[in-house]
């Protein structure tokens, strides 16, 4: 096993290490891309780090996301240039230098009907140079994110042959980033931090937070234990006012629809469609690797409870049909929905905002009067300086020994250079998730060709795959492989026809029972 592998027999080992006393420099609570974005900036810097997750990683809204690694566009159309900056900075690094195998460049049409003047067209234009202005301030080069520019109808349908054809004149194409899969991001941050010697514990709910310390259960044994630490960060998103009550947050709710391409009729290039009545908001369709499509998404707010799986509610399926039927050159119905998912924004609560559309996506780093730090707001685009702004600020409240950052430059597990990608020996479906780890995960496959196998027909998923999400990614269970290592689970009837045997494999491999 290597430093970065994560699996039941090293959680075990960890947990009894910290039951016996041992104190850490930070303990981070939460598991998405902000709390292992933290867990990876603090082990980089040499300090001691647990991370405390209750469920899964990547269990909350970081795996709900559009995967899209934004170039901060929008925000620039509302005046905000210092987090359309961030943002492209972000963006940037993810796609160059951090995550090049978990990345890629998405195109973008804006197709231009009649209903689409001018001088709409013209300001929507003017945008897109902006963003590629930004991309040139980012030093994001243009091989990797290539510049806008119009194409005429012709060219547009060749890219998105299921547009509408009739008074279609032309198209914006533009560039932005998409993550392969959000969950394997938040997956991946974890495995690196755990290289340099975080310990990621799931399944461990915190119960009650200080500064110093953390009591937390053992959801699988029951066990009760208390984490003494240097300083102790509240990174649980939306359930963050759970364990700081001062911290006051405004969920937003974000929806998607799982679709097929064949009923949208796209290729590999996503369609921006133009909500009617609003001036700088769209609804995107956004083609996937696996020949799925996402649309989406709302931005409701959300009252009451925070539901550990939110659901799109009707309302928003029926809009979202609506808007991208309105391109389409066979309109979309219910019986086109494979499956949909929605995430709650962690927006931080600013009085007098009547939309949650209108709130800022900037994040804060709070420290409450018992002294626990939490860090909430902003995109999964920008985790990397959240992360770094809540170490500084645990490093100087509690008088920690570190340097300054260093994820700028620091390559995720399985990561290389762009082009190298092309020449590492595995299957493309597998270096697109695993990177330079891609001919290991083969290789399980190579050693047994039962485990070469599919999990059910028509699925690119094997066997392998399970059995290294068991081995190295930390699942523990069957809903740990269909929902956040493999994402069968977007849609219902693909889950259901992989279960069975993803049971025989997770239940075999932790047994350990060779494969």
């Amino acid at each position: 096993m290597s430093a970065g592998s994560l699996n039941a027999g090293r959680r075990t080992r960890e947990l009894d290490e910290l039951a016996g006393g041992e104190r850490v420099d930070l303990a981070v609570i939460g598991g998405g891309v902000t709390g292992a974005g933290i867990a990876l900036d603090a082990a980089a810097r040499g300090l001691s780090v647990v991370l405390i997750e209750r469920r899964d990683l990547a269990f909350g809204t970081s795996r709900w996301s559009s995967k899209l690694v934004h170039g901060g566009l929008r925000y620039l159309a509302k005046g905000d240039v210092a987090l359309a900056h961030e943002s492209a900075v972000e963006r940037g690094i993810l796609m160059t230098s951090t995550a090049p195998h978990l990345t890629r460049a998405l195109p973008q049409i804006f197709p231009l009907y009649r209903n689409i003047s001018r001088g709409q067209q013209a300001f929507i234009s003017a945008g897109l140079h902006a963003g590629d202005a930004l991309r040139r301030a980012a030093r994001t080069p243009a091989w990797v994110l290539p510049r806008p520019r119009t194409i005429p109808a012709a060219e547009a349908l060749a890219l998105a042959p299921g547009l509408r054809r009739p008074e279609l004149r032309g198209a914006l194409l533009s560039f932005d980033g998409t993550l392969i899969d959000d969950a394997r991001l938040v997956v991946t941050l974890a495995r690196t931090a755990a290289s340099f010697g975080a310990r990621i514990l799931t399944r461990l709910a915190a119960t009650a937070v200080h500064a110093d310390r953390v009591e937390v259960t053992d959801e699988l044994t029951g066990q009760r234990l208390e984490i003494a630490a240097g300083q102790v960060i509240n990174a649980t998103g939306v359930w963050a006012g759970e364990l700081v009550p001062s911290v006051r947050l405004r969920p937003s709710r974000g929806s998607h629809l799982v679709l097929s391409a064949e009923s949208t009729g796209l290729g590999e290039s996503s369609v921006l469609v133009p909500v009617p009545g609003e001036r700088n908001r769209f609804v995107f369709l956004l083609p996937q690797a696996d020949g799925r499509v996402y649309a989406g998404l709302t931005d409701e707010p959300t009252e009451g409870g925070i539901p550990d799986v939110p659901a799109a509610p009707k309302s928003d399926v029926d809009f979202l049909l609506e808007v991208t039927s309105t391109v389409l050159r066979r309109p979309l119905t219910e019986a086109d929905v494979l499956g949909t998912f929605a995430g709650l924004r962690p927006l931080i609560e600013v009085p007098g905002n009547a939309r949650s559309a209108d709130l800022s996506r900037k994040h804060a780093v709070l420290t409450a009067g018992n002294g626990v730090i939490t860090v909430v707001g902003g995109k999964l685009t920008t985790y990397r300086r959240m992360a770094a702004d809540a170490v500084d600020a645990a490093v100087s409240a509690a008088g920690l020994r570190a340097g300054p950052s260093g994820t700028a430059a620091l390559p995720l597990l399985g990561a290389t250079g762009r082009r190298r990608l092309a020449t590492v020996e595995a299957p493309a479906r597998l270096v697109a998730k695993y990177g330079t780890e891609a001919p290991r995960v083969a290789a399980i496959g190579e050693l047994d060709p039962a485990l070469a196998e599919p999990l059910f027909p028509g699925s690119p998923i094997t066997a392998a795959e399970v059995v290294w999400a068991v081995r190295h990614e930390g699942a523990l269970d069957v809903e740990d492989v269909l929902h956040r290592r493999t994402r069968l689970g977007l849609v219902p009837a693909d889950a259901a026809a992989a279960e069975p045997r993803v049971h025989d494999l997770v239940t075999r491999a932790l047994e350990g029972v060779t494969l």
